[in-house]
């Protein structure tokens, strides 16, 4: 295999990780149908509820995407800037435009990695040295990590299929 047949083959393997068909569940299944009513529930002993959940993946990912491209961006203050303030959604179009910006940003990121005059190791000339490789793998872990968060709360608040 040539070092192009390996990149190619790499992005390949990010797409997939970045799609989460895999070692873990994909985000629109699991927010599938999740009921309204159960979108600002915290249940016993859990400090956040869906909505802050999905919230806080929108914008950690957005926050990852827009440095990937934008050496201007500022990300928010943490932990305020990623973690919304509300329970539940504030109006009742807030939970599908939440899932369906989610939902832009990792198709940009996806086209990022699927970009090939885009090289996956150099590093970006803002930043300490982060490369699209180290953001894509950054997004994707992250990913995984809350919506495993939010399968555990759809359990929790028996809601899960």
């Amino acid at each position: 295999m040539t070092g192009s047949d390996q990149v190619a083959s790499l992005r390949d393997h990010l797409l997939e990780l970045l799609q989460g068909r895999y070692a873990h569940a994909p985000f629109d299944k699991v927010l599938e149908d999740w009921p309204a009513a159960l979108r600002g529930v915290k249940p016993g002993g859990i400090p956040y509820t869906p909505w802050q959940v999905l919230e806080h993946l929108r914008v950690a990912q957005w926050d990852i995407v827009e440095f990937s491209v934008n050496p201007k961006h500022v990300s928010p203050e943490y932990p305020e800037g990623y973690w919304p303030a509300l329970d539940e959604p504030p109006g009742e179009e807030s939970w599908d435009k939440s899932i369906r910006v989610f939902s832009a940003d990792l198709g940009r990121m996806k086209a990022l990695v699927e970009d090939r005059s885009l090289d996956l190791f150099e590093p970006f000339a803002h930043g300490s040295g982060q490369t699209l490789l180290r953001e894509a793998m950054l997004l994707a872990d992250h990913n995984a990590y809350h919506v495993g968060q939010l399968v555990t709360l759809r359990r929790l608040l028996g809601a899960w299929r």
